[in-house]
This record gives C-alpha cells, structure tokens and sequence, in this order.
C-alpha cells in the first residue's frame, strides 16, 4: 500500500472512530442534561441545551485521540457539560433570591476551615441543609470556580495525555484518594453518585429505586459532588 493509500485509509478509520463515539455517547448526552436540567421550569428549552450538548460531543469526537490514555467519557464529560452550563447561562434561570442565597453561602464557604460539609454551611448561613442542597444544585448555572466544581481539583490536576510512570502514579493514587472519600459519604449521597456514575442511571431511575422524587436526587448528588470535591480537595 503506497503512501497516498495508507494516509486514506488512516483517515477514513478515524472518521469511522469519531462516527462511532458520537453514536455511542447520544444517550451519555441526554444523562448530562437530565442532571443540569432536573429542576429548570417546563417552559425551558431543553431541546436547544440538547442541541448544545450534542455539538460539544461532536467536537470532542473530533478533538479525542485515544493514544493519550484518557477514557473518551473522561475526556468529554467536561466538555458536553460545559457546551450545556454556556446554553443554560445566556438565559439564566436564577432567581434573584436564590442569587442571594448562593452569595450568603459562598461567603460562609470562605470563611470556614477545609474541608466544608454542606452542613458546616447551614450551620454557618443559618440556611436549612435541604436550602443549602438547593444552593448547591442551583450553581450548576454558574461560572465554575474552585470552590464549588469538582472538576476544577480533579480534571485541573489529572494530567490527560501524560503517558509516563509518574503520570500512571499520578492517576492511581488519585483514583485510590476518590475511593476513600467515596467511603466518607454518607449512606444515600454514596448511593445516589454510585447508581448514577457507576450503574449508569438517570436521575428519574435512581428516584424510582430509592423512593424519592427527580428532584430530591438531583439535590442529593449536588451535595454528594460537594462534598467528595471538599474530602478529594484535602488530600491533594
């Protein structure tokens, strides 16, 4: 096979790869904006955040290269969340109240020792812990920083594409550091993350198998995401 062969050849089997990928991770999409929209009004778009989501997945088809070492859902996670959160801000749902409540509360965060419980900000806002919950779900709207998104600690300090022995010791011990503060959940916030991340379920499917209503789910692993950032965050 000479070289003009080969080069096409190469190309029509990474096309073939993203093609693949894209069609793979549609229903991965659809899960992201369940989590993101669990509590928006009726009346919001969500076939236009779909839509968003659908174009940051196309991208980072386009964008993943599988030498690198990285799982695809790893490296896209981010990236379709992102595309939605960007959708969902140019037409921000927040109430004004619950902007206050969301400053009160990052102002508590500020002040109090690490690593911060959601209870340690009710305790120290004076807000309910399911006001706090709702806090919490309501950032999802906001512009991450490191305080409130666990991807800022995680993804920032995870080295995608390094392939060599320290970059392995790196990712271990950190899935290791993961494990453990999984541990330290309590019993239903570690249920709610394991049903969602590792059983792969909607937040509507989680409610059904715990006897809860969407709602309270999506409150729930708000505040499991929270608090695992905080216990992974003392330990790096």
């Amino acid at each position: 096979m000479n070289n003009s062969a080969t080069q096409t050849y190469l190309n029509t089997s990474i096309e073939q790869l993203r093609e693949q990928l894209i069609l793979d991770n549609l229903v991965y999409v659809r899960k992201i904006l369940s989590t993101l929209t669990a509590n928006l009004p009726l009346h919001y778009d969500r076939d236009n955040l779909e839509q968003a989501g659908m174009v940051g997945l196309v991208e980072t088809a386009r964008s993943f290269d599988p030498s690198r070492g990285v799982t695809f859902r790893t490296y896209c996670y981010p990236r379709i969340r992102g595309a939605i959160v960007d959708e969902m801000r140019k037409n921000s749902p927040i109430p004004q109240q619950m902007m206050a409540h969301i400053n009160t509360v990052k102002a508590a965060y500020e002040r109090l020792e690490h690593p911060v419980s959601p209870e340690d900000l009710a305790a120290k806002t004076g807000l309910s812990e399911d006001k706090v919950q709702q806090v919490l779900e309501a950032m999802r709207f906001l512009k991450p920083e490191k305080w409130n998104d666990l991807f800022c600690n995680i993804h920032s300090g995870w080295r995608d594409g390094d392939d060599d022995a320290d970059s392995k010791i790196e990712t271990d011990e950190l899935k290791e550091i993961m494990a453990n503060c999984i541990e330290r959940l309590p019993e239903r916030e570690r249920l709610v993350l394991t049903l969602y991340y590792t059983e792969d379920l909607t937040l509507l499917e989680i409610g059904e198998v715990i006897g809860v209503s969407e709602s309270r789910v999506s409150r729930n692993l708000a505040s499991a995401k929270f608090r695992l950032k905080e216990l992974v965050h003392s330990f790096i």
